[in-house]
């Protein structure tokens, strides 16, 4: 397949470099130059889960470049999405396919707003930990699964087609019939480590292991869960705090990539995450006065950012 990976950040790279790995013509795209530059002079590196690879591949910072694709992965933060889907739409033939991977809420809802929603397939990423260790070098400790669905649920053909296409790349990944269930599954996991960990700068297994910052990523958690059942979501568990537990015992040492924006002085994901669950909850009227806390913790500090 031709592919292009829209942002190639901590999980872009990943998905292209093992893509690239499996014989698939991949494009790195993505609009930081220095992360471009590195990959074509020396190559994309990714190590931990997976191994350690470094792979030749194309990078370029215009879309343009990779000309028409067979799949286009959106991989941006969320504040990207549109911008990626509107650079996508110009070269979007009869038969490609658009996945999209995120974190939080809304992905579908603002690519569609630039493309025919039923070009979209969504997926979720669950349990890799990656960070950015420098320009076209990625670390990821885990490596758990790739979900994969339909957005209005159901088998399908070419999400088989694509399970096959992660698969023999070397992902573990599944199709789902209800992939909403398993977004929304993941967004409590979000919020419970995101906006908590970025509050407090900890590391997920240093949260787990101070009872009172843990207590804030379970309220949280807990928030998230609450807001989806009354949104009519049907979870696989119901007991979030203990599902935030079991995840994040698998990832002790990773930071949410929201605090490693904040480390660097870059603006996060909030709005997609925990400001999700303020906005959602009011319109369904449940109380989230932790995620409220938070969210108004991470936005003030952004004010700061350049």
């Amino acid at each position: 397949m031709r592919i292009a990976v829209v942002g190639t950040g901590a999980m872009g790279s990943i998905y292209a470099a093992l893509l690239a790995d499996a014989g698939h013509e991949v494009w790195a795209v993505d609009r930081w130059t220095a992360h471009v530059d590195a990959i074509m002079a020396t190559g994309l590196r990714v190590e931990g889960a997976s191994g350690d690879r470094t792979v030749r591949l194309p990078a370029t910072t215009a879309l343009d470049d990779a000309g028409p694709c067979d799949l286009y992965i959106v991989a941006t933060k969320a504040d990207g999405v549109g911008t990626a889907a509107a650079a996508i739409a110009p070269h979007l033939d009869d038969e490609a396919v658009v996945l999209t991977i995120q974190n939080g809420l809304g992905a579908f809802e603002r690519i569609a707003e630039h493309l025919p929603a039923d070009r979209i397939v969504l997926g979720v990423a669950q349990g890799f930990g990656a960070a950015v260790v420098a320009p076209g070098h990625v670390h990821h400790p885990g490596m758990r699964l790739i979900r994969l669905g339909e957005p209005a649920g159901g088998p399908s053909d070419r999400v088989d087609r694509l399970v096959r296409v992660w698969t023999d790349a070397g992902f573990d990944v599944a199709a789902f019939d209800d992939i909403q269930q398993l977004i929304w599954e993941k967004f409590v996991c979000n919020v419970g480590l995101s906006g908590p960990c970025t509050t407090t700068g900890l590391t997920v297994g240093e949260m787990l292991d101070e009872p009172e910052f843990w207590a804030i990523s379970e309220a949280c958690a807990t928030e998230a869960y609450d807001v989806g059942v009354a949104s009519g979501v049907t979870f696989g568990f119901d007991d979030p705090a203990a599902y935030l537990r079991d995840f994040a015992e698998g990832l002790r040492p990773a930071k949410p990539s929201m605090l490693q924006d904040h480390e660097v002085g870059r603006r996060s994901e909030i709005d997609a995450i925990n400001g999700q669950v303020c906005d959602r909850g009011r319109d369904a009227g449940i109380a989230t006065p932790m995620n409220d806390v938070v969210t108004a913790i991470v936005r003030a500090r952004e004010t700061h950012f350049g």
